[in-house]
């Protein structure tokens, strides 16, 4: 059964930081910084989960109003039991629709290969690095989409 990909809801937020909890560790957002994101909730903050009677996956967008500017994926998280399984490129799907027409940057670990190849697949592309930006001193990978016209 494929996860439904909806708005989040404030009922979330607990799911929502254990999830990031369990993918980002010493990166995870506190409960604050979600409770914050819930706060800033609107059609230029978007938090997208894949909901399979619970939170398997979530994407956090900054979309800003103006059609110009360019979008942000703030956050992609699948449960480790969970990747693998099409999710996060349902994730990808849903971000990209609601993008469409407007330039989309993303930032990922450098030594994220699963998380790297899915957005290639997509058809983003590596476009800048920031060396030492994770602990541990791993490289950010800065990846760009453009919708093609």
């Amino acid at each position: 059964m494929r996860p439904a990909i909806r708005a989040a809801h404030a009922e979330d937020l607990p799911e929502l930081v254990a999830l990031d909890e369990v993918c980002f560790g010493s990166e995870a957002w506190s409960a604050g910084a979600w409770a914050d994101e819930f706060e800033r909730l609107s059609d230029d903050r978007v938090i997208l989960v894949a909901d399979e009677g619970h939170v398997v996956g979530y994407a956090v967008l900054l979309v800003p109003p103006v059609v110009e500017d360019v979008v942000e994926v703030l956050r992609v998280a699948v449960t480790p039991a969970e990747r693998r399984t099409g999710i996060g490129g349902q994730l990808m799907v849903m971000v990209l629709d609601r993008c469409a027409g407007r330039t989309v940057l993303l930032e990922v670990a450098a030594g994220n290969e699963a998380a790297r190849g899915l957005y290639a697949g997509f058809g983003f592309e590596e476009i800048s690095r920031r060396r030492g930006y994770y602990g541990g001193g791993e490289d950010a990978v800065i990846m760009r989409w453009r919708e093609e016209t």
